[in-house]
C-alpha cells in the first residue's frame, strides 16, 4: 500500500501536449477531406484531393431501374462542367438495396467504363447503411438528413458538397442528375 502511495506522489505530471494533440487528433471531422476511401482499383485515396471542386458524391449499382439515365446523366454533368468548373463526381457502388450490385470491383469497373462510359470517379463497392457503413457516408448522412430519416432510402442518392468540403445538399434517386444543374450553378 505504501508504495503504490510514494508511486503516484512520484510520477511526473501528464504529457498536457501529447494529451490534447491525441484529442484534436481525434476530433470530429469536419469536411469530406477529413476521409479517405478505396477506388476502384483497391487504391488509399484521400479525399484532400478534391479539395476546392464542387461534389456530387452518389450510391450507383448497375442492376437498378435507375442506372442507365442516372449513369447517362452523370456523364454528361461530368462533360459539361468536369473541366469548365471543376465538377468532380465519385461514385461508390453499393450491394444493399435488392441486390443490385452484386458484382467484383473489377466487373463494376468494366460496367461503368466500357458500358456506360463513366470518366468520374469510381470506388470500390461500400455499405451506405448500418454497422458497417463508410464513414464517410455515416458524415453525409449527418450533415444531410433524410426525409423521414437519414438512412439512404436506396440507389443513386446525390449528395452536393461545396467546394469547403462541406455536404449542403441531398437529392434521392427519384431526382434525375440533370435537375441538380442550377443547384450546382450555385457552389461553382
Amino acid at each position: 500500500m505504501g508504495d503504490t502511495i510514494t508511486n503516484r506522489r512520484n510520477r511526473s505530471p501528464p504529457d498536457i501536449g501529447r494529451t490534447l494533440l491525441v484529442l484534436a487528433s481525434s476530433a470530429a471531422p469536419k469536411t469530406v477531406y477529413d476521409f479517405s476511401a478505396v477506388d476502384i482499383d483497391g487504391n488509399k485515396v484521400s479525399l484532400d484531393r478534391y479539395r476546392g471542386h464542387v461534389l456530387i458524391i452518389v450510391n450507383v449499382a448497375s442492376k437498378c431501374g435507375y442506372t442507365d439515365g442516372h449513369y447517362s446523366e452523370l456523364n454528361q454533368l461530368y462533360e459539361e462542367y468536369g473541366e469548365s468548373k471543376g465538377l468532380r463526381i465519385l461514385a461508390f457502388p453499393s450491394n444493399q438495396f435488392a441486390n443490385q450490385e452484386p458484382q467484383t470491383n473489377e466487373q463494376i469497373k468494366k460496367f461503368a467504363q466500357e458500358k456506360k462510359g463513366a470518366k468520374f470517379d469510381l470506388f470500390s463497392k461500400i455499405y451506405v447503411n448500418g454497422d458497417e457503413t463508410h464513414p464517410l457516408w455515416q458524415f453525409l448522412k449527418e450533415k444531410q438528413g433524410g426525409t423521414l430519416f437519414d438512412a439512404i432510402k436506396w440507389n443513386f442518392t446525390k449528395f452536393i458538397v461545396d467546394k469547403n468540403g462541406n455536404p449542403v445538399e441531398r437529392h434521392g434517386p427519384q431526382t434525375s442528375p440533370l435537375e441538380l444543374k442550377k443547384n450546382l450553378e450555385k457552389y461553382f
